[in-house]
């Protein structure tokens, strides 16, 4: 294409990365659920509410193993990848990459503070922020941008755990984990940043390197991915047992609440990194409705994201009452949401070239009126 302005045509759409990022887009909302319908330690200590019977409790662990912070890895991946996809693009079309780049970002900046004004776990700000640092490493080898990534989150577990050491858990965890009528302390405030910044920021830098390498392309042999399926997993889904487990084992104490998360986040890439090679080796299948109907929530990830948000607070906090669920109920609502989700993005992308909201980022990108229907 010679407009760098003109909708991608579908041969031209890497269908892995579509397929990726419409699980990452539904698995985000299995985490962000509980924030909409529960008190905010509830999010970090699954004994703080929500867990009234074991079916709650249970899919609280579930949660805590399988989805936490796993689900906004993957999105995190993919957003690295999208960085360097459009900066690229931009350069194949003789625009100028790293300023359209990061006009794009301030816009995405734009759209989550927005978001953040109506809940406060937006996502989107992180992302503009680091862009400017994806966009200077872009071009770095994949064993850089891996290392930089995992000294990220080498970052985080080690923050949260010298933390751990030199807080008074009874009096500093406050709205964090034990009562969310009490603000946690500036250090705990500190760690949670900083946790929350090295995992998307490193999350971002590894999906660059995986995109290098051609990884997240979907385009090596299924005998690879299986390799990185089995590694992922083996290394991740053992830490991040070893977390549930260190927090069970303490009665979810605040003795142990910032270094019991520190197995989670150590689980964190290697676990995402696997749930990519699973998705990628149903991906290298033969497409059918189902893999259309992902791929179509992941072109239209940053509406389904909102959309989600605006269903949540509508319906968890609105409808039912904060903090009135359990958790079992809750995952009810996710699941409504994604077959919601899942029936009316392949539609509308049938009848439109974009989603509404990646439609006007797209104006806003480029100044100029851009086509949305087919």
């Amino acid at each position: 294409m010679s407009d760098g302005g003109a909708p991608i045509h579908a041969d031209d759409r890497i269908a892995n990365l579509d397929t990726v990022r419409g699980v990452a887009t539904l698995g985000i909302l299995a985490m962000n659920a509980v924030s909409f319908g529960l008190p905010g330690p509830a999010y970090f200590n699954i004994d703080y509410a929500g867990s009234g019977t074991w079916l709650d409790r249970a899919i609280g662990i579930i949660g805590e193993v399988f989805i936490d912070q796993k689900a906004m890895a993957l999105f995190s991946l993919l957003f690295g990848a999208g960085i360097v996809l459009f900066a690229d693009r931009a350069q194949q079309n003789g625009r100028r990459p790293v300023l359209l780049s990061l006009w794009r970002n301030l816009l995405l900046f734009g759209i989550g503070l927005v978001h953040a004004a109506f809940w406060v776990g937006d996502v989107l700000t992180l992302y503009a922020l680091c862009s400017p640092i994806l966009l200077l490493l872009r071009k770095r080898s994949g064993r850089t941008l891996f290392i930089a990534g995992t000294a990220c989150l080498a970052v985080s577990a080690i923050w949260m755990t010298c933390t751990q050491v030199v807080i008074d858990p009874s009096a500093e965890l406050g709205d964090y984990w034990l009562d969310e009528r009490v603000s946690m302390s500036d250090p705990v405030g500190l760690a949670f940043i900083v946790d929350y910044g090295g995992r998307g920021l490193g999350m971002m830098l590894i999906g660059v390197g995986l995109f290098r390498t051609e990884i997240l392309q979907g385009t090596r042999p299924a005998a690879f991915y299986r390799r990185l399926a089995l590694g992922g997993l083996g290394v991740g889904l053992p830490l991040s047992i070893a977390g549930v487990v260190t927090h069970s084992l303490n009665d979810w104490s605040g003795d142990v609440a910032l270094i019991g998360a520190v197995p989670n986040i150590l689980a964190t890439a290697p676990l995402a990194i696997g749930y990519t090679a699973l998705i990628t080796m149903w991906n290298q299948r033969p497409t059918t409705w189902l893999h259309e109907r992902f791929r179509a929530v992941g072109r239209m990830a940053l509406t389904n994201y909102l959309v989600q948000t605006m269903l949540g607070l509508l319906v968890l906090d609105g409808l039912f009452g904060f903090g009135t669920l359990g958790r079992a109920q809750i995952l009810l609502f996710v699941v409504g949401v994604w077959t919601l989700q899942l029936a009316w993005s392949k539609p509308w992308l049938a009848l439109f070239c974009f989603g509404p909201v990646e439609w006007l980022w797209r104006v806003a990108t480029y100044r100029r009126l851009q086509p949305i229907r087919r």
